[in-house]
C-alpha cells in the first residue's frame, strides 16, 4: 500500500480510553508517511487538551459537553447551556472543516466527534470511526448509519454497527507494552525493588485513582495483610489518593507494600505482575491482553452504559480473565487475589488466553483502513 501525504482530522476524547488509542493512530500516520498534516479536536477544558500538545500534535477545542444527570443548581445551570454550547460547537466544526479541508476524518468517540463528524460527512469527506468497547458509545451508535468504515475491537458488534462497514482492529496502545519477556521481568524487578522469591501482585485504578481498589487494598492492609506472607505489591493509589494513601501507610507501615500515585514504567510494572487487579477500561484491556497476564477486572460502575462490564465479561466468556462487581470488591477481592497467586497454573492459563486475544498492529490496521475508504471514494 501506498501511504501518500494526507490531511487527517481526529475528532473526539474526555478521557484516556478515547486520546491515547487516538494519539497512537495519529503517531502511525506520522511514521508512515511523515508530510501527512494531522488536526486533532476535542472537547475544551478536557483532558486532551492538554495530552494531545504534549504528543506533539495540534488540537482546537469545541465548547461542547454532555447533560448532567445528577440534579443540583449548577447542573441544572450547565443543562441550560447544553443546546447552546451544542449549536456554537456545530457551526465551528463546519469552520475547521472549511479551513482545514482534510482528506479523512476519523472519530474516536466523546462529545467532540458528533459535530466534527457530521460536519466532514455533509461535505462528503471520507470517514471512520473507531469504538473502543464492548458496549458503542452513545456518539458512535450515532454516527455509524453515515460513516464510511468502524473500527472495533471487539467480535459481536454488529448489534451496534452495520455488519459490512465493520473492521476488527483492536484497540491502539503504547508502543512500550509488549508481551513480557523474562529480561523485562528481571529489569523490572530491579527497577521497583521487588524480591526475585515473592509472587507479585499489580493494582492499578488508573491515573487518577479507583477508591473501592484502594479501599480494599487499605482494609487488608489494616488486617495485617492476611495470606499475603510470600506476597509483594505493587499499588497505583491514582493522584486523587495520593495524600490519604500516603497517611494511611504512614500509620500501617508494611515493607512488603509498593505504593505511588503514578507508575511511570507500566511495561516494567506489567513484566513483574504474576496478577493484576484493574478496572476494566478498553485501553487496560488491551494492555493486558498485550502483555499476556491474569487478572481480575473490578468494572467501574459509574461509566455510560456499563460499557467496562461488558469489556471485561469479553474476557471472562472466553476464560482469560476472572471479574469481581465493584459492590462486592472490598468483601471478596483481596481473598481471590491470593488464592489465584497460589494457583500458578491457573494464572498462566488465564495469561495465555488473553495473550490469543491481543491485536498488536492495531494502529497499523486502522491507518491500512482509513487509505482504503479514501481509495474506494477516489475511485467511485
Amino acid at each position: 500500500m501506498e501511504y501518500r501525504p494526507i490531511r487527517i482530522i481526529i475528532s473526539g476524547g474526555g478521557t484516556g480510553g478515547h486520546i491515547f488509542p487516538a494519539i497512537a493512530i495519529a503517531s502511525k500516520f506520522k511514521e508512515l508517511n511523515p508530510d501527512s498534516k494531522i488536526l486533532f479536536v476535542g472537547a475544551k477544558d478536557k483532558m486532551e487538551m492538554e495530552k494531545v500538545p504534549a504528543a506533539g500534535f495540534d488540537i482546537i477545542g469545541l465548547p461542547i459537553c454532555g447533560i448532567q444527570r445528577k440534579f443540583s443548581l449548577k447542573g441544572l445551570i450547565h443543562n441550560i447551556q447544553v443546546p447552546f454550547k451544542t449549536i456554537y460547537s456545530e457551526i465551528k466544526a463546519f469552520k475547521i472543516i472549511k479551513d482545514f479541508a482534510p482528506d479523512i476524518a476519523i472519530g474516536v468517540g466523546g462529545y467532540a466527534s458528533a459535530p466534527l463528524l457530521s460536519a466532514a460527512m455533509s461535505k462528503h469527506i471520507p470517514t471512520l470511526i473507531q469504538e473502543q468497547n464492548g458496549f458503542a458509545g452513545l456518539t458512535n451508535r450515532m454516527l455509524a448509519g453515515d460513516v464510511d468504515r468502524v473500527c472495533v475491537a471487539y467480535d459481536g458488534m454488529d448489534k451496534f454497527f452495520p455488519k459490512w462497514k465493520i473492521v476488527k482492529s483492536g484497540n491502539p496502545i503504547r508502543a512500550d507494552i509488549q508481551p513480557s519477556t523474562p529480561q523485562k521481568r528481571a529489569q523490572g524487578l530491579a527497577h521497583f525493588s521487588l524480591s526475585e522469591g515473592k509472587k507479585h501482585l499489580l493494582i492499578v485504578g488508573g491515573s487518577l485513582g479507583c477508591g473501592t481498589l484502594n479501599r480494599t487494598v487499605m482494609k487488608w492492609i489494616s488486617e495485617g495483610c492476611p495470606g499475603g506472607e510470600d506476597v509483594e505489591v505493587l499499588w497505583q493509589c491514582g493522584k486523587y489518593y495520593e495524600k490519604q494513601v500516603s497517611d494511611f501507610m504512614a500509620e500501617h507501615p508494611q515493607p512488603s507494600i509498593h505504593y505511588s500515585a503514578f507508575i511511570d514504567r507500566m511495561d516494567l510494572a506489567y513484566a513483574c505482575a504474576d496478577l493484576i487487579l484493574s478496572r476494566s477500561g478498553a485501553s487496560s484491556i488491551s494492555e493486558i491482553c498485550m502483555v499476556g497476564k491474569a487478572c481480575i477486572f473490578v468494572p467501574s460502575p459509574n461509566v455510560a452504559e456499563d460499557h467496562q462490564r461488558h469489556n471485561a465479561m469479553a474476557l471472562v466468556n472466553k476464560g482469560a480473565a476472572k471479574m469481581i462487581p465493584d459492590c462486592e470488591a472490598e468483601e471478596k477481592l483481596m481473598k481471590e487475589a491470593l488464592a489465584l497467586l497460589s494457583e500458578p497454573e491457573e494464572c498462566e492459563r488465564l495469561g495465555k488466553n488473553a495473550a490469543t486475544l491481543a491485536i498488536p498492529n492495531s494502529a497499523q490496521i486502522i491507518v491500512d483502513e482509513a487509505y482504503k475508504v479514501l481509495d474506494d471514494k477516489t475511485h467511485k
